[in-house]
């Protein structure tokens, strides 16, 4: 099971779009020397939406390369399509992901009996460890306690992403489901809570900006060292907040662009952070003592 602080990574580009090889390389570098517990590439904050298929399977595989086992890599490799998705997992699996991140499928929205057909028929094909991922804020589409119930039970469906940021929400799919069931966390800001109350740990866009901090935090709350915990989670919390003041990863990419870390590329129809919170956001990196 993984476990901890795991960084949903974002695709450092070239100011063409073009996907930044070297600079990669130098974040996933930097995420082993945090011990990041695992690395998920081509996810929400990796903007999965504008990758072109082949594009998304050769930033997988230049991930596993330069991991080379020394983090694990989750693969981002959720559609809207199921034949696609199966596909794209498939593809994951022959590179050498370690598990696959499936977000409901989006735009078309199934049923609840069709989420979970959706999950199992991947789980059937692929034969791969897979995470659901519910997060219906941007697919309009509400993955339900009692459809992960069911899935849970699914072999190779070893746990769900929940970012709706409702600590209710995480714990009912808790008691649902059996304690060797994994619960992530999507939402940085709720994510402390979500642990001490049984979560595995979060997949976080902080951990982008401060991945030894949210390491240690996560590393506290695992341990149940509450006053630990709570204190580095309060010097974090602006960041929390402030990496979504325009649409995600637009503050996250500003914000690594600042430190030096990657370059401006971001792909349309997102657009680099507007100047209006560039303050607000450095304030909370200060904050945060990056």
């Amino acid at each position: 099971m993984f476990k901890g602080s795991m960084v949903a990574l974002v695709t450092p580009m070239q100011e063409d779009g073009s996907i930044d090889k070297h600079a990669l390389q130098e974040l996933i570098e930097w995420h082993i020397s945090a011990k990041t517990s695992a690395i998920v590439v081509a996810g929400t904050t990796g903007e999965s939406a504008t990758l072109e298929p082949n594009e998304q399977l050769e930033l997988i595989t230049l991930v596993i390369k330069q991991a080379a086992g020394r983090i694990p890599v989750i693969a981002g490799a959720g559609t809207n399509s199921t034949r696609t998705t199966i596909k794209l997992a498939e593809s994951a699996k022959q590179a050498g992901a370690d598990a696959c991140l499936l977000v409901t499928p989006y735009y078309n929205k199934p049923t609840q009996n069709g989420l979970y057909t959706h999950y199992k028929t991947v789980a059937d094909n692929v034969g791969m460890p897979i995470i659901l991922y519910n997060v219906p804020g941007r697919t309009a589409c509400d993955l339900l306690p009692e459809t992960v119930e069911r899935l849970s039970r699914v072999k190779h469906i070893i746990g769900v992403k929940e970012a709706t940021g409702k600590l209710e929400r995480a714990q009912e799919i808790m008691r649902r489901c059996d304690k060797n069931f994994a619960i992530y966390s999507g939402d940085d800001a709720t994510a402390l809570d979500l642990m001490l109350h049984g979560a595995h740990g979060v997949i976080s866009v902080t951990a982008n900006i401060a991945p030894l901090k949210m390491r240690q935090m996560c590393d506290a709350a695992l341990a149940a060292d509450q006053a630990t915990a709570q204190k580095i989670n309060a010097e974090l919390m602006l960041l929390h907040e402030r990496l979504f003041v325009e649409s995600n990863p637009i503050p996250a990419k500003w914000a690594l662009q600042t430190m030096g870390k990657i370059k401006s590329g971001i792909r349309l129809p997102l657009l680099p952070l507007d100047q209006k919170y560039h303050q607000a956001v450095k304030e909370a990196m200060q904050s945060a003592g990056v």
